[in-house]
């Protein structure tokens, strides 16, 4: 055998979302280092980076509702490097907090630091296009969506005559509302009577976005939502299919180009609970395995959903948090402090308290935030071998100084977080037995 990469073995361990603002070589537990030495075993050591680089030489976006607006300095890249980490996701939905000279400064720095990344660039086509990572093993593509996003943060298309928009790879999905004959009645009666259905009549005689689509006696717009007539109440996602198909292009062009194919995808949105995926996203998931892809990552929730192998390929729909940091910024802009009522004066610790009300709301007020994976993905022959859950603890109720720091969870936490993790996977007829406190994914 020439190549090693002939061998089709890899190992690949992957994190959910990093939000990360202090260091992390300085750290000496156990519980610490065993994790980050599990991570650097592995030849791909993915993250996705839900943070902008800079040093806040660029300016706020506007508009954001007074979310956090999320900046870490260049030189955590080379902390990520050290626990291990070499392949990045930068498409989510803080890519644009600092608008477009935010996500080119980040940009800039992540091609500084050497470590591959996808799903942001200066136009769809780089937004979109797989990064490859080379390793010892083989070249590993992968391809970034976020289908969480402000409208100005979606990557457009460059023209011969005009340069695109910098921006992310987005992934757009059409939503369905069904309800039954009275809701459908009521609705079209609100429309002619609000004026809603005249104005939108103008519009359409303008050939504005949104209007070309008729309405017919069992589809019906409303307030910019589709409703159709059905027997009860349900809502259906489908993606986009032009983002749908736009990606798919990319990843049968990285099955070509790369030894193997990861897909990462960040997605807020849920099914029928919080707790499901959406429709959309298992749709797009199944599509780019189809396509050729060996692995689907996903993350954005900020908490742990359902593992599926499909195909015999993991799509994993959400891995929670591995670094959450997101109280640790330096700055934020004046519109966070104002949505709180807080002056100019304000620090941002003092923001922070105001937003979490002291603990008792948000992220600091419930464990699952705090409670993920990280999952080690081997395969041998090329096809998939063993994948298994390794739970890790954030350090919820920790002071703001410590949280936000992953270890591998003690016995009782790891037992927890598993048995969430069989519970949520087994819709997907995916079984998983818990063995010295690890989760062994059944293939």
């Amino acid at each position: 055998m020439i190549y090693e990469a002939a061998l089709g073995n890899l190992t690949v361990i992957a994190t959910g979302d990093s939000i990360i603002n202090q260091p992390l070589s300085v750290y000496k537990e156990q519980a610490f280092t065993d994790l980050v030495g599990m991570i650097r075993t592995g030849d791909v050591g993915f993250t996705n980076l839900e943070t902008l680089i800079h040093e806040f030489e660029v300016n706020p976006s506007v508009g954001s509702g007074g979310n956090t607006f999320m900046a870490s300095h260049p030189r955590m890249l080379e902390e990520l490097r050290w626990a291990g980490i070499n392949l990045l996701s930068s498409a989510n939905n803080h890519a644009y907090d600092y608008g477009e000279g935010g996500l080119l400064a980040t940009i800039k720095n992540l091609e500084a630091s050497g470590l591959a990344y996808s799903g942001t660039g200066r136009n769809l086509s780089e937004a979109r296009a797989p990064r490859y990572l080379d390793t010892g093993r083989g070249r590993v593509a992968l391809i970034s969506v976020s289908s969480t996003f402000p409208a100005d943060a979606r990557a457009m298309e460059q023209r011969p005559d005009l340069q695109g928009h910098p921006g992310i790879n987005a992934l757009r999905f059409d939503t369905t509302y069904t309800v039954d004959q009275s809701a459908f009645g009521e609705l079209r009666r609100a429309g002619r009577e609000l004026g809603l259905d005249a104005e939108r009549a103008w519009q359409a005689g303008f050939g504005m976005r949104g209007t070309l689509t008729p309405d017919t006696d069992i589809s019906y717009h409303f307030l910019d939502k589709q409703f159709a007539l059905g027997d009860g109440f349900c809502v259906a996602t489908a993606p986009n299919t032009r983002d749908l198909e736009g990606n798919l292009k990319w990843v049968r062009e990285a099955r070509r180009q790369a030894d193997w194919v990861l897909v990462s995808a960040h997605c807020h949105e849920y099914g029928a609970q919080r707790e499901d995926p959406p429709g959309f996203l298992v749709a797009f998931a199944r599509a780019c395995i189809d396509a050729g892809a060996d692995m689907f990552i996903g993350h954005g929730p900020h908490f742990v959903k359902g593992v599926e192998v499909y195909q015999g390929k993991p799509i994993l729909y959400s891995i929670g948090n591995f670094i959450l940091q997101n109280e640790q910024l330096l700055r934020l802009p004046a519109e966070f402090y104002d949505r709180f009522g807080l002056g100019p004066d304000a620090t941002p610790g003092e923001g922070f308290d105001a937003r979490s009300a002291n603990g008792t709301r948000g992220f600091p007020s419930d464990s699952v935030w705090w409670e993920s994976v990280v999952v080690a993905c081997e395969y041998r022959g090329g096809q998939l071998d063993a994948l298994r859950l390794h739970p890790i603890d954030l350090g919820h109720k920790q002071p703001r100084s410590r949280r936000g720091r992953p270890v591998l969870a003690a016995t009782e936490l790891a037992q927890t977080v598993l048995e969430r993790m069989q519970r949520l996977s087994k819709p997907f007829g995916t079984a998983i037995t818990i063995k010295d406190g690890v989760g062994l994914v059944q293939l």
